[in-house]
Parts: C-alpha cells; structure tokens; sequence
C-alpha cells in the first residue's frame, strides 16, 4: 500500500479528488496518510479532517529563515514514511535537500501543458491568463515529477482542454479543474501505486 501525502496551499479541491478517488476506488493499493499546508486557514485542512487523515499547517512565518523551515518540512516527512509526495497547489518552494530525500517520488500537477506557460511567475490564476492573453485554442494540465527545475520533470500524463470564446481566467481554471486536473490526478498516483510509470 502507497503511503501518499499531499501537499497544498488552498481550498484542496485537488486533494478532495484524490480523496474520492480513493474511497470510489478509482485509487487503488494508495492511501492518503498526511497532509500539510503551509496556510493556516487554507480549507484543505478540514477536508483532511473530515476525511480522517492527519493534517498540519508548517508555514515558513514559524521559522527563523526559510533554511530552518525547509529542514524541518523534509524532516517532518521522511518522519511520516510517505512513498510519494503529491503537490496539489502547494505555493511553496521545494528545496534540493526535499527533492533529494524523495527523488522520482513527488508529483506536481501544473495547469497548463507543459512547456507552454510554466516557470518562474507561472502558477494559480496566471497561468490562464497568460494563455488567455496569448490567445492558445487549447490549454490543459500536466502531472510530473518533480526535479530541481521548476516545472521541469519527466511528464508523466497531460490532459488537452478547449479554450472557449468568452473565457475569462476564472472560467478557464475552473474548466481546466474539472476536465484535466482533478481526472490527471488521481489517474497518476494509481499509475504508480500499480506499477504503470517506471519511477524516475
């Protein structure tokens, strides 16, 4: 059994797909064990919760300096035994020393099809309205392992989504949610629980 911990900065809405798919069986031979934010108020923690799965909030304001916060954020998950870690909208820096602690075993989902619209500056609502901006006729999202470049690891799935006339950011996102990120997801940490991606 895939021990998963999620990581995640806002409403969760990413993790609450993963949670589903795990109770529809959808996810299969994965559980989600621990999550963490680094955002206080962020709703991920009461979808933890009320799904029973151990949550905390480790924000870089309760550390002298992000070298301190950083060390303690990898301690606390080598500490938990996760064999995979999933960022699922965690607005926080990895650090090498993480990356190198869980090599080829954090996924990120990122809302655009990379390489189009990723990097430095790109995350959350900017993406799409970047993409909006640049007029592309299709967007989408991609789950990847995490590496030292941002955005950058071996992809392991996309998923294409339209972009339609009269799409503002807000709608762009919530489309490209549904029809990619929260399918992608779940559909990635199956994969690996059962084997389909050779861990890199």
């Amino acid at each position: 059994m895939l021990r998963v911990g999620v990581l995640v900065s806002g409403g969760g809405t990413n993790l609450q797909a993963i949670l589903d798919a795990v109770k529809s069986g959808k996810i299969t031979n994965a559980e989600v064990v621990y999550v963490m934010s680094n955002n206080a108020d962020a709703y991920a923690l009461k979808r933890a919760e009320k799904a029973g799965v151990e949550a905390e909030c480790m924000s870089p304001k309760q550390f002298p300096d992000r070298a301190a916060f950083n060390t303690a954020m990898t301690r606390r998950l080598i500490e938990k035994k996760l064999d995979l870690i999933v960022l699922a909208g965690f607005l926080v820096t990895i650090p090498p020393e993480m990356i190198q602690a869980f090599r080829g075993r954090i996924i990120n989902i990122h809302p655009s099809l990379i390489p189009s619209f990723c990097g430095k500056g790109y995350y959350g609502l900017k993406v799409h309205e970047k993409a909006l901006e640049r007029g592309v006729k299709v967007t989408g999202a991609t789950v990847h392992v995490v590496d030292e470049d941002l955005d950058h690891g071996p992809i392991l799935l996309q998923k294409a989504v339209e972009v339609l006339p009269g799409d503002t950011p807000e709608i762009l996102q919530r489309r490209v949610m549904e029809q990619a990120e929260w399918i992608l997801l779940p559909a990635a940490i199956d994969g690996i629980a059962n084997g389909r991606f050779g861990q890199n």
